[in-house]
């Protein structure tokens, strides 16, 4: 694990903690750090630790019942080429939330966990 001042830890409360674990490792590139399924596991890609918090983790106990559900925050995961990643995830049967989006900045696109939360895959614009 790298050291805490070089990772950014996000929590998510999912339902299940072990679909959490396998979409994530899975599908976008995340490996397990550690697990205590069916309570907590983390997954880690490049310098985001994902905290998946299951119904009786301390995490997801200690969430007010009017904020439990999915919210619109999510994570964001820079990808090299959007176009492959919608194919290849599709292909693996995952359905999206959102058509593909364009602005100023780049492409996106939202998919959801298990559990309804959020994650933008993102394609930088191409500067000239």
């Amino acid at each position: 694990m790298t050291a805490a001042d070089q990772v950014a830890s996000v929590r998510y409360i999912v339902d299940d903690v072990q679909a959490a674990i396998d979409f994530y490792t899975t599908h976008l590139g995340f490996t397990l750090n550690i697990s205590a399924a069916p309570a907590f596991a983390d997954v880690v890609r490049g310098p985001l630790r994902l905290l998946l918090s299951g119904p009786t983790s301390s995490g997801a106990r200690a969430t007010p019942e009017q904020a439990a559900g999915a919210g619109r925050n999510r994570i964001h995961l820079v990808v090299d080429d959007l176009d492959t990643e919608i194919a290849r995830l599709r292909d693996a049967g995952l359905p999206f939330h959102s058509d593909v989006v364009t602005g100023p900045g780049g492409r996106q696109i939202l998919l959801a966990d298990p559990a309804g939360n959020l994650i933008e895959l993102f394609q930088p614009a191409t500067t000239s």
